[in-house]
């Protein structure tokens, strides 16, 4: 078994003057693993029902190899017996073939058979020097394309990192069929953790109380939609619910001495919009209690530049780590959030906007391209087992409604968008309208009438000017409705509402 698995890709060198000639470095392959496979499968046609879900015939280094695993495979799935007899008809006039030995290479190929019980091993090896060969490929070709002077660096990287991805997406093997009793295990895990845990959460907090409530937390796996107009307050609020999670961030030794995460988050944050000083600065306005216009121009007391510095040293412990690259690729966010959560152990993904991301390849239809990124990031979602927050935006027919609360039809592309999503939300603050529907005097108002009229708008204004909703259009896992938050524009910062005082806890 062991001689069998060795990687055969020595460095072999050149006869003759070995001072002179370059070494020689074959590619990756083990024929010897391949013709066991077969053999195996040969021998037994149920072995190959523990290969098919991860290698195809293009997966063998030898081609010949390639092309009788591929007739094996018809064979199996058509319910026929697969041995040296029935394959024969396939390869009587098969050129390839009458190159190895004819048919009585198939009789050679049973006999090489070591074990039906290693080849799984055997099926692993093949599909991983195929990938090492495609990555071989991939290297090449980079070079050679670096030394082409009319393609710029960043176009290079991006198309490179571009076929990194889809490399590394066809090279992760399928799970396959999970036993239901193992699920089952898994949900009650996920219970008795939510139960253990102060707020009896079972995801990642977002640091308010009705949303919490309504969605039990963020769910690992799950990939929920920030959407709103713009002046909504969609990146205020996603900087709040991150500095929630990164404060709250809690770990705890299991018996196996373990670090398991309690409570909170380590947080991803990918501003494609604003630079990460910015967001850093809306931060600090939040926690100071210091307006981020004042902090701009330099208009501060010596005792509010103290609070900010010590503010300042106590976010440095925040395990928050912000990428603010414009235009980002789907490929490229899913490699950093990859790194991150290797490096940091992440917990929670948000990416501020969706509409500012790149697909993996540049194209006029922008519906295909947004469906590509959401099911990239759902994906992402799925295989770190996290929460990802994404944050979009709505299109403009919402202003052209007399109601202009949101509606899962106003997200731009948003076939794509609702389809992918386990929660889609909408932030909707009235007073921002109000605002800009003040009430002008008509020829035929009296002032008396206008002036009824403009405080009627001006108390609706103020019953509502701290007060934002968030809608919960959809939830895949939980009920749909209405959340309302205490919003201070000053800060940018939201809150718990008190119903009865309206201020926010």
């Amino acid at each position: 078994m062991a001689t069998v698995l060795q990687n055969n890709s020595n460095i072999a060198p050149f006869e003759g003057d070995q001072r002179s000639l370059p070494a020689f470095r074959s590619p990756p392959h083990n024929f010897e693993a391949e013709k066991a496979l077969l053999g195996a499968i040969l021998a037994n046609n149920n072995a190959f029902d523990r290969v098919t879900d991860f290698l195809k015939s293009e997966h063998f280094a030898d081609p010949v190899h390639g092309r009788i695993f591929d007739a094996l495979a018809r064979l199996i799935l058509r319910n026929q017996i697969a041995d040296p007899v029935t394959l024969r008809m396939f390869f009587e006039q098969d050129g390839s073939l009458a190159d190895v030995g004819g048919p009585r290479y198939l009789a050679e190929l049973a006999a090489s058979m070591v074990s039906i019980i290693n080849v799984n091993d055997y099926g692993r090896l093949i599909y991983d020097l195929h990938v090492k060969r495609q990555l071989i490929d991939l290297g090449e070709q980079v070079v050679n394309r670096a030394y082409d002077p009319e393609l710029e660096a960043e176009q290079q990287i991006s198309e490179a990192e571009n076929h990194l991805y889809k490399l590394a997406e066809t090279g992760e093997m399928e799970n396959g069929f999970s036993a239901f009793s193992n699920a089952v295990t898994e949900a009650i895990k996920i219970a008795e953790a939510a139960h253990k845990r102060d707020g009896r959460l079972a995801g990642v907090g977002t640091g308010f109380r009705d949303i919490d409530e309504m969605l039990g937390g963020l769910h690992p796996s799950d990939l929920i939609i920030l959407a709103g107009r713009p002046s909504m307050g969609k990146t205020a609020l996603a900087t709040n619910i991150a500095y929630n999670a990164a404060a709250n961030y809690k770990t705890e030794m299991d018996s196996s001495g373990r670090a398991q995460v309690v409570s909170g988050a380590v947080v991803g944050f990918f501003s494609l919009e604003m630079s990460s000083d910015q967001l850093a600065a809306r931060i600090l306005s939040e926690q100071s209690n210091i307006a981020s216009d004042a902090m701009r121009r330099g208009k501060l007391t010596d005792s509010e530049f103290d609070r900010l510095a010590q503010c300042a040293t106590d976010l440095h412990r925040l395990p928050l780590y912000i990428d603010d690259t414009p235009a980002m690729s789907i490929s490229m966010l899913r490699t950093r959030a990859k790194r991150l959560k290797r490096e940091h152990g992440l917990g929670l993904v948000i990416v501020d906007y969706l509409q500012l991301m790149t697909g993996s390849q540049r194209t006029d239809n922008r519906v295909l391209e947004i469906g590509e990124i959401t099911r990239g990031l759902k994906t992402l979602a799925k295989e770190l087992k996290i929460p990802v927050i994404a944050l979009s935006q709505l299109s403009r027919q919402v202003e052209n409604r007399e109601d202009k609360r949101p509606q899962l039809a106003d997200l731009r592309e948003s076939g794509t968008i609702e389809q992918d999503a386990d929660v889609v939300s909408f932030i909707y603050r009235e007073a921002y309208y109000l605002e800009r529907a003040e009430p002008q005097q008509r020829p035929e108002d009296s002032p008396d009438k206008y002036a009824e009229r403009h405080e009627r708008w001006q108390s609706r204004i103020d019953e509502c000017r701290h007060i934002a909703d968030l809608i919960l259009a959809k939830q895949r896992h939980g009920p749909t409705g209405t959340v309302s938050l205490y919003f201070d524009g000053m800060y940018t910062r939201f809150g718990d509402l008190d119903t009865q005082h309206t201020n926010a806890h």
